[in-house]
């Protein structure tokens, strides 16, 4: 085991950094948020092969086998591989992605497209999430291809195109997936490269986002009595909505186990309404929100029964709590009742990592005796497409190495000491799973 981690020795500075620069150079280039930000993922895929290609089996000068994988023109994937000896031994870092969110330069302290160093800071857009860790674990291949180390294990990277939006599918590690490019990578442990602050995160949060609709009467303020008040509806409907919710879906004992910040929960975030005059109360309003939903409910029960409790209020919403004396949902001098119409956009469910498997045993282990404790600890932000690949039946365990405090962030930035110190987990999981 020490003899892999003297091999792959300390991640350096010099080499990092440069690469880094050239990365956070494009990531102009790779902002994803369709229509208008369509990003080029190959720009960043042609720095990691230029690292890395001198130390392939496609020029002769070493052991890597390349692979890049591409759907759409300039929207590649890049599969990284160092072979072992032995056939059933594998394990696989993945979901190190190209694509960053957006970065409005006028609200940024320094310019997000171009990588700026500040002693141990290195700053600019895609640092924590998630082109320090493209670079990062191009280092680790690049040493892995420099230094030959005889491993039984075969150690494999995927760079992934396509992580930040779902808008646009067929492009990233679903069709890797979908075309079984991946499916050798089920025989071992895969660390999904992607989250903060250096600890194992062995839960995610599922996600609902849902719109509700709230049709009402148009009227004069002056005569309300006369109206069907949508605004007052919807507070009096979201809350019977949201009290029946905390009662079928309430803390759930894993969430303990787990270490989750929060249980489940379901509440508006957003509200429009088509405007209008002050002494107008409006026709109909919308309510948007998301339900953040621990992994130990299903995402499917959860939009069922919401679509129930919205349905039950529509039937009887005559008994609906109204508020003060003229306040009411239902006319029936007009034959008018007010109604709520839920929609939902595209969900995704959370993870509850194996916390019996080999891979998360490892990763704790190197985590302890490189940070010098381990914390494991549970979110209900959503990671998208590791559901996936755990119902797939992958080992998947989450770790990262940028701040979560400047994750999607204005001003982002990463600390070279904590990228440092993912190295050195990088290569005490491969000396660990030597000893297997």
């Amino acid at each position: 085991m020490a003899k892999v981690k003297e091999i792959l020795g300390d991640l350096q500075r010099d080499s990092f950094v440069e690469l880094l620069s050239k990365l956070i150079g494009e990531s102009k280039h790779v902002q994803n948020n369709p229509p208008d930000l369509i990003p080029q993922e190959d720009r960043v895929v042609n720095h990691v092969l230029d690292s890395l290609r001198p130390l392939s089996t496609a020029t002769g000068g070493g052991p890597l086998i390349l692979n890049h994988v591409t759907y759409f023109p300039g929207r590649g994937n890049l599969i990284v591989e160092y072979p072992g000896t032995s056939p059933d031994k594998i394990l696989s870092f993945v979901g190190c992605h190209m694509d960053v969110v957006t970065a409005n330069p006028n609200d940024w302290d320094f310019d997000p497209f171009t990588l700026s160093i500040d002693g141990d800071k290195l700053r600019g857009r895609g640092t924590t999430d998630c082109l320090g860790h493209v670079a990062l674990v191009t280092e680790l291949f690049r040493k892995l291809g420099q230094t030959k180390p005889p491993l039984k294990s075969t150690v494999v990277a995927v760079f992934i195109a396509n992580e930040e939006n779902s808008a646009i599918t067929g492009v990233g590690i679903d069709a890797l997936v979908k075309d079984g490019l991946l499916n050798k990578l089920k025989k071992g442990p895969l660390f999904w490269i992607d989250t903060a602050d250096k600890q194992p995160c062995i839960g995610t949060g599922g996600m609902i986002p849902w719109k509700l609709h709230v049709t009402g009467k148009l009227f004069h303020s002056g005569l309300a009595h006369k109206a069907i008040n949508p605004l007052e509806l919807a507070m009096d409907a979201l809350k019977e909505i949201q009290t029946r919710f905390y009662e079928d879906f309430p803390p759930h004992p894993q969430e303990q186990v787990y270490g989750f910040a929060t249980a489940s929960t379901m509440k508006p975030t957003q509200w429009s309404y088509p405007g209008g005059g002050i002494n107008q109360i409006p026709g109909e309003c919308t309510i948007s929100g998301d339900v953040r939903l621990t992994p130990f409910y299903n995402v499917k029960d959860v939009m069922t029964k919401l679509q129930e409790y919205v349905d039950s209020i529509n039937l009887n919403i005559h008994k609906l709590e109204t508020r003060g004396p003229v306040s009411r949902y239902v006319l029936p001098d007009e034959n008018l009742r007010g109604s709520l119409t839920l929609t939902f956009d595209e969900a995704n469910s959370g993870v509850a990592c194996d916390l019996n498997s080999r891979g998360y045993h490892v990763l704790c282990k190197a985590t302890e005796e490189v940070v010098g404790h381990v914390k494991p600890y549970s979110i209900t932000g959503s990671l998208p497409l590791i559901r996936e690949l755990q119902d797939e039946g992958f080992d998947v365990q989450t770790a990262g190495y940028g701040l979560m405090a400047t994750y999607h962030a204005q001003n982002e930035y990463c600390l070279f000491t904590d990228m440092s110190q993912g190295y050195g987990i990088f290569a005490s999981i491969i000396a660990q799973l030597e000893q297997d």
